[in-house]
């Protein structure tokens, strides 16, 4: 077979025809490792001595809604109403956060119907097994096939020679090819094998999961190019500690990139929550420094409680602490109040926290924050209260987009105090009400 032989980066990824000691993209020294590619018979008969010719745009054989269920509805609305043939998804997020278990319960679920093939790159059959009895009660009659592999070349031969309805790679970091000189994860190992895997998809028109790790910053590990060469980028976020998962779509081009998918963390799985209230709200709730707000995740508005607590500081420097919110913001907060509606918040240790360990990043919730650090301060309980709005650093407030949703939304659950900029002007006339 024909053999190509290039030079690339471990770091970025930049690819040179010779040998380079310092890489011109990145200028790191003695990061270029040879490359070498070994033309299948696969892509040759389909992509290299495949005639070009063009077509046109009208007569392109497409059926529009024709997608494969994961048979998990959160899912398959990030998704875009489900998974599309021959794409290639990739979903991230950080360790032990459950992305395994989402994708063996889906494989289990859609193996019912289909032959799903599980490549199990991190674990043995047997290890997955176990965790596929604990995630479901009946494994029989299905048609959920395992490999144990790291070959990236052979698992694609044994693709093509099957011919699965749907593939799984857990994951892709642990992917190593004998045709390329480096380690598992590294920069060309992870290019190489998920070209492998792209060429697959497209060719034979079955869609493929790939797993991939995160960096200790949070962002998907490998070349920045990986992101680009699949179709689809999921992320799985959430607190290890609460059980909420929240699935979010950071790419996507068959569908939405602002849609979530929430779901709980349960001993028997992954379980859809499809009632978001019931996780990030306490209607019982009636102490001070409690308010609610009504945030957006895509075109879902659901509210969530956010609590407060202030207390007198004996530290020259009062503490500070946030928790599902931007810390930053808080210190915006805390001198917006401090100014124009003159709380001695200055002497004061003041901790914010978001109901549910839900990640707030949503600027309508500065109102709620405000209200719930003056509710604690003053020891005034505010029951049934909803705050809906920006804060800016005159003290103004500012229309969030979709207002009126919000304020729907909040009604349609039976909240009839609604603080936003319908009915005040500043966050001064807001505490004089209160």
């Amino acid at each position: 077979m024909k053999m190509s032989t290039s030079f690339v980066c471990q770091e970025c990824g930049y690819e040179s025809p010779k040998f380079l000691g310092r890489c011109p993209e990145c200028g790191l020294w003695n990061t270029l490792k040879e490359f070498k590619v070994q033309n299948s018979k696969l892509t040759a008969d389909s992509f290299s001595n495949a005639p070009i010719k063009q077509i046109k745009i009208s007569d392109v054989n497409f059926e529009e809604g024709k997608k494969i269920s994961t048979y998990f509805s959160e899912m398959d609305e990030v998704l875009g109403g489900g998974i599309v043939f021959g794409s290639v998804t990739l979903l991230a997020g950080d360790p032990g956060i459950g992305k395994s278990t989402l994708l063996l319960q889906v494989a289990i679920n859609m193996s019912k119907t289909k032959d799903v093939l599980y490549v199990c790159g991190e674990e043995s059959e047997s290890q997955v097994k176990l965790r596929a009895q604990r995630l479901s009660k009946n494994l029989k009659p299905n048609k959920l096939f395992l490999v144990s592999s790291t070959d990236p070349d052979k698992i694609t031969s044994l693709i093509e020679e099957t011919k699965p309805s749907f593939v799984i790679i857990d994951s892709i970091q642990t992917m190593q090819s004998q045709n390329l000189e480096g380690l598992s994860g590294s920069v060309g190992q992870v290019r190489y094998s998920t070209t492998q895997f792209i060429k697959i998809a497209k060719t034979l028109n079955i869609p493929v999961f790939l797993v991939g790790h995160v960096t200790k910053e949070g962002m998907v590990a490998g070349p920045m190019v990986l992101s680009h060469m699949v179709d689809t980028v999921l992320f799985l976020e959430g607190e290890k500690n609460t059980g909420t998962r929240i699935l979010r779509s950071l790419k996507n081009r068959f569908g939405p990139v602002d849609e979530v998918g929430i779901f709980s963390m349960e001993p028997e799985g992954m379980t859809e929550v499809l009632n978001p209230q019931s996780l990030f709200l306490n209607k019982e709730n009636n102490q001070s420094g409690s308010v609610l707000t009504v945030t957006l995740e895509g075109t879902r508005a659901f509210l969530i409680e956010i609590q407060a607590l202030a207390v007198y500081s004996r530290l020259p420097m009062p503490r500070r602490v946030a928790s599902g919110i931007d810390f930053r913001r808080l210190e915006v907060i805390l001198a917006i109040l401090q100014k124009h509606a003159n709380l001695r918040v200055d002497s004061m240790d003041i901790f914010v926290n978001v109901a549910g360990g839900f990640k707030l990043t949503d600027r309508a919730s500065d109102l709620s924050i405000a209200l719930a650090i003056y509710s604690s301060l003053k020891n005034i309980t505010m029951l049934k209260t909803v705050a809906i709005a920006e804060l800016g650093l005159l003290g103004e407030l500012r229309t969030p987009p979709l207002l009126d949703k919000r304020i729907k939304e909040a009604k349609k659950l039976g909240f009839g105090k609604i603080i936003s900029p319908v009915k005040f002007k500043n966050i001064r006339e807001v505490v004089k009400d209160s």
